[in-house]
């Protein structure tokens, strides 16, 4: 049994408020009560926090959490990610129960990607309330959706996760960002042992300012994913791509920027995969439709400023 699915993303940042009303006025996730240490924790279902978002002096992607099978699994686990040379640094029973987990250890892979291996999902009976009224999100055993990093050490990286984790290839398409003369750019989406497309996946590239890429979430309807689009625009975030459908993951929706700098994608209609039959693809484009990134509308700016100079 490898990795399960990803449970929670911990974001350390100076700009606490803003990732409250990102949170909960934009994204329509529901405030609990704060953690011992003064994080806030953010639900989206009925497992204790999906989002910790923690104070600090920096804006930071800290971790994404992903859970496995047993506190077995978990020690097994902690001995090949040692062996492998990588830190396996243990929580205090304490702290573990902050997470919501039994047990848990922190590492990075060997791009320094921050990573929380843990066992136990702590759930609570409180029905999930939505303070803008989402009627929930897509989880369940595919867990919270996925995190996206990048890696300039490309496929070390890559074979640390599959080897291991125990991650899977879902695709491992090289992208033509930037025309067909530019270079292209190897692109890696792993699935744990449940149906999401990927619970993690990596650009091959220098670790972004943040810390990470993106996060995703998954609303159960285009209505949803609709509505929210018109509240990004109406309360002023930016849009990072517009709406559009990915051909890997058939996932519709859009890219907003958060408040530490790494987007979130939130879209609906994901695939839902048999990760015990899958196969490896190779997709050769991002999108069926849509999708333009506000990196090419700039592209396309400066152009036209160029032209009439």
């Amino acid at each position: 049994m490898g990795i399960k699915a990803l449970g929670y993303v911990v974001v350390e940042t100076a700009r606490p408020a803003e990732w409250d009303r990102f949170l909960t006025a934009f994204v329509g996730t529901m405030r609990v009560a704060d953690a011992a240490d003064g994080a806030a924790l953010y639900r989206v279902d009925d497992r204790v926090f999906r989002l910790r978002v923690q104070p600090g002096e920096r804006e930071w992607f800290v971790a994404a959490g992903y859970e496995v099978d047993s506190r077995a699994a978990l020690d097994a686990l902690a001995d090949k990610v040692a062996a492998a040379g990588r830190p396996v640094d243990w929580a205090s029973a304490g702290e573990a129960a902050g997470r919501g987990a039994e047990a848990l250890f922190r590492t990075t892979d060997p791009a320094g990607n921050g990573l929380e291996l843990y066992c136990g999902d702590a759930r609570t009976a409180e029905p999930f309330v939505s303070p803008i009224g989402v009627p929930g999100f897509v989880t369940g055993a595919m867990g919270m959706g996925h995190a996206v990093f990048s890696a300039p050490n490309f496929n070390e990286t890559i074979a640390f996760h599959c080897d291991v984790l125990g991650f899977h290839q879902t695709d491992m398409p090289r992208f033509q960002l930037f025309g067909p003369e530019g270079p292209s750019m190897g692109f890696a989406f792993l699935h744990a042992d449940n149906g999401r497309h990927h619970s993690i996946a990596f650009g091959e590239g220098p670790i972004p300012p943040s810390g990470a890429v993106h996060i995703m979430l998954e609303l159960p309807s285009l209505i949803e994913v609709g509505k929210a689009h018109d509240r990004m625009k109406a309360m002023g975030y930016p849009e990072s791509a517009t709406l559009g459908r990915h051909v890997n993951d058939e996932t519709t929706g859009f890219y907003v920027q958060t408040p530490s700098g790494f987007d979130l994608e939130i879209g609906c209609d994901s695939l839902v995969i048999d990760p015990a039959t899958w196969q490896t693809t190779r997709h050769e484009a991002i999108s069926v439709w849509g999708h333009e990134w506000a990196w090419q509308k700039a592209m396309k700016q400066q152009q036209e400023q160029g032209e009439h100079a």
